[in-house]
């Protein structure tokens, strides 16, 4: 059977590109390596998938979606904005709650979501077929997909195999080797929204604090991140570390306020003035957790009780809390890593049709793409929206 279109990845992207292009009546093949369709989808949000953000606007755009053309995502994002997936989340009776930040998640399974998705597809004549790993894509109008078993001929292609994320779940970077075939640029891969590793003295302090969570705010370059940090026997994790960590570049410094909502100096003034007999660990303590407390007054090299500190030594404590300099040995990398920085490059794609400007039939959607966003359902979003993109233009 000839194919009208064929997506490479049955994942958020490559489902919503095939869905879209068999509702437009094209003869439609899914194909995915793995077993079952978006386990990406099905692992997502402790198991509730955090489908979109409601603050993905044509303002929070640009800041909010990394690549080296921080508006390419302008287009499909604005014509396939949060509320027409969540208009498909609610008419399929999938109930959703909105948690901080925007952030919207299923008050069920995550495989609701998959579900909604491949019954979307099968109703509108698309096929799925699993176990079928793509080894090349060659030619073009028609093109012939290379799988395992077999050779397939279709007239277009939707490249969704996403990045190098997760690898246990089959991640690989055939999306890549089949652009760079076509001779399209690629920007330099590397791992983003990931927890960060440390060495030395740094590793070993923060394996005695580990398990211990405060509410930090952490900068990398000129971005600064306000939520939860947790600390890991290897370094650091929580929400404002692996937003931070699309920002940060091997060997770069990052700044940790580890009390973000309070302001430590006066505080501590005012314990004194109250009744400074009691130890610094002590007094710190009623801030932030004690061995994240203990820690923070070994850097700070005071010693005594609280009483006996001037407001310069309650300034220096301060700013041991406030503004802790850190340089990571690295990160977690891709086995841990929700997302793909870089990818393809934008600037060999139209934007409205994720299409490949010197390849025409050849489309590129997802996390393949050198377009990254927050955490928080920014990329699922733009995921729905470039698949969306490419569906309608097939």
């Amino acid at each position: 059977m000839k194919w009208d279109v064929i997506i490479l990845g049955a994942g958020a992207a490559g489902l919503m590109a095939g869905l879209e292009a068999a509702r437009r009546g094209r003869r439609t093949l899914v194909l995915d390596h793995g077993k079952r369709p978006g386990e990406k989808i099905r692992i997502s949000g402790g198991g509730r998938c955090n489908f979109t953000n409601l603050n993905i606007s044509r303002a929070t755009i640009p800041e909010r979606f990394l690549s080296a053309n921080p508006r390419f995502a302008l287009s499909a994002l604005s014509r396939f904005p949060a509320r027409a997936f969540l208009d498909r989340i609610e008419a399929a009776g999938i109930a959703w709650a909105e948690k901080a930040l925007g952030q919207l998640f299923c008050q069920g399974s995550a495989k609701e979501v998959v579900a909604m998705l491949t019954d979307d597809l099968r109703a509108a004549g698309g096929v799925l077929r699993l176990d079928s790993g793509v080894t090349a894509v060659e030619g073009s109008g028609p093109f012939t997909i290379r799988t395992g078993t077999d050779d397939l001929e279709t007239a277009r292609v939707v490249v969704a195999t996403g990045g190098l994320s997760i690898p246990k779940m089959g991640a690989s970077d055939i999306g890549y080797r089949i652009a760079r075939s076509y001779g399209l640029p690629i920007i330099d891969t590397r791992a983003g929204l990931v927890p960060l590793t440390f060495s030395g003295v740094q590793k070993d302090a923060m394996a005695e604090m580990s398990g211990t969570s405060v509410d930090a705010a952490v900068t990398a370059g000129q971005a600064r991140f306000s939520d939860g940090l947790l600390f890991t026997h290897r370094g650091l994790s929580g929400p404002s570390i692996l937003q931070a960590s699309s920002y940060w570049r091997a060997g770069e410094e990052i700044s940790v306020d580890l009390a973000a909502n309070a302001d430590i100096a006066p505080a501590l003034a005012a314990q004194r003035q109250a009744g400074g007999r009691m130890g610094l660990v002590r007094a710190l303590s009623a801030h932030l957790p004690e061995r994240v407390a203990r820690d923070a007054v070994a850097r700070s090299r005071l010693d005594g009780n609280l009483a006996d500190q001037s407001n310069r030594a309650l300034d220096r404590l301060a700013a041991a809390v406030h503004d802790w300099r850190l340089t990571p040995q690295g990160s977690e990398g891709y086995r841990t890593a929700e997302v793909t920085l870089g990818g393809v490059d934008t600037a060999a794609l139209d934007p409205r049709t994720m299409e490949a400007r010197a390849v025409p039939g050849l489309h590129f959607v997802g996390e393949v793409v050198d377009v990254t966003g927050w955490l928080g359902g920014y990329n699922f979003q733009w995921a729905w929206a470039s698949g969306w993109a490419a569906g309608q233009a097939v």
